[in-house]
């Protein structure tokens, strides 16, 4: 499949590189076609990595992973043409994390709303899923790298979306019965909210590889 990766950062690199990893051919999107944090993981990466801007990353894809900064979020897309986004599924990974007023970062949208569902009403006719943003980047590719069982969410409008993202997941590591769906893009508000406690935990226990586990 071909897939465009939103984002350069530590996010959109751990995921554009398991994705080649698997047999996808990916596109790495950032502001310039020549960025050079994009150019290096073309270099180190091989034949199914290209780069280009967001726009071009939009194009390319088949389905989209938005791994942007989530404060950008919103204006990345909007680069795009309107008619590359129509009709495919876009993966968020995002938070709208705050650092303007220092660390740790607040939420730039919180309690009635969430990013996942401002993607989804700038982009109706997008298939907005929001998933693997409650964990290290690290761990969104490889579960493994947190010992037994623990759990992803998924979330978003559209249930053949939700399909397609969880087999992605699925093919990234993580076990069916692990997935948990929450329902429709609005769920995203308490995914997303988590992260100040992800962040708090991240600093007590000096490590991103710990995650959530749903004990029923």
């Amino acid at each position: 499949m071909k897939i465009g990766v939103q984002g350069t950062g530590m996010v959109g690199t751990a995921i554009a590189t398991k994705l080649v990893g698997l047999g996808h051919e990916v596109m790495m999107g950032s502001r310039t076609a020549d960025n050079e944090g994009a150019a290096e993981w073309v270099s180190a990466t091989g034949p199914s990595a290209r780069q280009g801007s967001f726009a071009d990353a939009a194009a390319f894809g088949e389905l989209l992973f938005n791994c942007t900064n989530g404060v950008g979020s919103l204006d990345a897309l909007r680069s795009a043409r309107p008619e590359d986004l129509v009709g495919k599924v876009l993966i968020d990974v995002a938070n709208a994390l705050d650092v303007s007023q220092g660390m740790p970062p607040s939420l730039s949208v919180s309690n009635t709303d969430s990013l996942g569902e401002q993607i989804q009403r700038a982009f109706p006719d997008t298939r907005v899923v929001k998933a693997l943003n409650t964990m290290n980047c690290e761990v969104m590719v490889d579960p493994a790298k947190v010992p037994g069982e623990h759990d992803v969410f998924v979330c978003g409008n559209d249930e053949a979306a939700k399909a397609d993202a969880r087999e992605l997941l699925e093919s990234f590591g993580w076990q069916a019965d692990r997935i948990i769906d929450l329902g429709d893009i609005t769920s995203a508000r308490g995914t997303e909210m988590y992260l100040p406690l992800w962040i708090r935990l991240r600093g007590a226990l000096q490590t991103g590889h710990f995650n959530i586990r749903v004990v029923r």
